[in-house]
């Protein structure tokens, strides 16, 4: 993070830390009462079940995921293993929620995907561990009035009609060679390490090993920049053949820079070297869709700007089949919107000029639906600066909580966005130790609104091949 980011966010998290100080103690709504089927079990032992999160709705599936901790002699609570258990009915009938999905496997990391649900139906759920039942964290993302988390219920999306045709994994922010997470300066707020110092690698494996699984089935993965964390020669390499290893560039995967992956110096650029050159964008195009890549990042700072060259570059792509069906991905988020809701305010994301630019180019290309940027790492859903039909999303960081990836599944008729977490054990550890960062203030910031995770654009891609 650039200077200005780190004084602003030095700010926000002073400003939240009072916040925290003046909030009502926190007294689980009655939804949300301690299941007791099993008396005996629940009083002899201490089990505290939170930080419940609806985090993936699909029109079939749905994720929730949980922490269960113990007091320990000294009073603080750490991870406790147990088991994982759901319950749901649908709404709109008066049954009580049955079990639905029982996992014996013990862990305090809790990750229930249930399956076989109804498109379009609301359902009312409930989540244990050990008879102990699970209630959301003390954040605002999900305490707020309507959330799935503080209502107990959790509607599925009505999928776009026609055939599912290709899915697209989105993901940002490795930060390849990062040993401490959540610093902004030398010691404030507290960074948070991994005990092997390698969790970036961790966190990245865990989406390459996710994506291509048979209930994600993703056909490219699309990077969005901050592979690495300082753009050196051995992170740069290290990335590169750790993605060559996993599939193909241009085919099985796309990557474009981010601040982080800038050149050291004039002329010494060893991401470029690896990759591709600063300042130019990259295509590809799979069964009729066009993808393109884009190089935001400023040989200094951390916001972002598009050349002329490149933007004229873009123009002529773009000229050349205006109607194609096309997603744009670039590091640093374009809109006026993000620019005034980030922590880092205006100065770090787009510059304007350039934003108008991008806004005129897609006007002239009504085939772009949407254009992604990570940087901001958090999950938001935002609107253009303009009336064009183009969606503007940024997504959660691969190397923290919320740790995961969007998916981006095109049918026939539109296209369907989930954000998926990671769901290895290491990886569930990792972004449970990485809630706490910025004084326990981050998953307000980087987890998003259940409607920003989760939504259904409709559009014609009736002219697509199916993968």
């Amino acid at each position: 993070m650039g200077a200005r980011l780190r004084t602003v966010w030095l700010a926000n998290v002073a400003v939240g830390a009072a916040a925290v100080t003046v909030r009502t103690p926190f007294r689980a709504p009655a939804a949300f009462t301690v299941h007791t089927t099993n008396p005996v079990r629940v009083q002899r032992q201490s089990l505290f079940a939170s930080d419940l999160e609806v985090v993936t709705v699909t029109d079939r599936s749905a994720v929730l995921t949980w922490t269960t901790r113990v007091r320990d002699r000294s009073g603080r609570l750490r991870p406790e293993p147990a088991d994982t258990e759901v319950r749901i009915t649908p709404a709109d009938g008066r049954l009580p929620a049955r079990p639905y999905h029982l996992d014996t496997t013990r862990t305090p990391f809790h990750y229930a995907e249930i399956h076989g649900l109804e498109p379009g139906r609301s359902y009312r759920f409930e989540a244990y561990s050990d008879g102990r039942r699970a209630v959301p964290a003390r954040t605002l993302v999900t305490r707020a009035p309507g959330t799935p988390e503080s209502t107990g219920v959790f509607t599925t999306l009505t999928p776009p009609p026609g055939v599912l045709l290709r899915t697209l994994a989105l993901a940002n922010d490795v930060h390849y060679g990062e040993r401490a997470s959540g610093l902004l300066v030398a010691g404030l707020p507290t960074g948070v390490r991994h005990d092997t110092a390698e969790y970036p690698e961790l966190m990245l494996d865990a989406v390459l090993g996710d994506v291509r699984r048979p209930d994600r089935a993703a056909d490219h993965l699309i990077l969005a920049g901050d592979l690495t964390d300082s753009g050196t020669v051995e992170q740069s390499r290290a990335i590169r053949a750790r993605l060559d290893r996993w599939g193909r560039l241009g085919d099985d995967w796309l990557a474009c820079r981010g601040n982080h992956d800038a050149p050291i110096a004039p002329g010494n650029d060893p991401w470029g070297a690896a990759f591709h050159a600063r300042q130019q964008l990259v295509t590809h195009e799979a069964g009729g869709l066009r993808l393109i890549g884009l190089d935001t990042t400023r040989l200094r700072g951390s916001g972002g700007t598009i050349v002329a060259p490149q933007l004229a570059r873009l123009r002529e792509v773009l000229a050349a089949d205006p109607d194609r069906p096309t997603l744009v991905f670039g590091h640093h988020p374009v809109t006026l919107s993000a620019a005034v809701s980030n922590p880092g305010g205006p100065g770090f994301v787009l510059d304007r000029a350039t934003a108008a630019g991008l806004h005129e180019a897609y006007r002239a290309a009504p085939g772009v639906f949407l254009h992604h940027s990570g940087h901001t790492h958090r999950n938001r859903r935002g609107r253009p600066d303009t009336g064009i039909e183009v969606e503007f999303t940024e997504g959660a960081a691969v190397k923290e909580y919320p740790g995961g990836y969007l998916l981006v599944r095109v049918y026939t008729g539109g296209y369907m966005v989930n954000f998926y977490k990671t769901r290895s054990e290491a990886a569930r550890r990792w972004s449970t130790r990485t809630r706490r960062q910025y004084l326990g203030l981050h998953p307000d910031h980087a987890l998003g609104s259940v409607a920003d995770r989760n939504h259904v654009v409709l559009r014609d891609f009736s002219g697509l091949a199916a993968s």
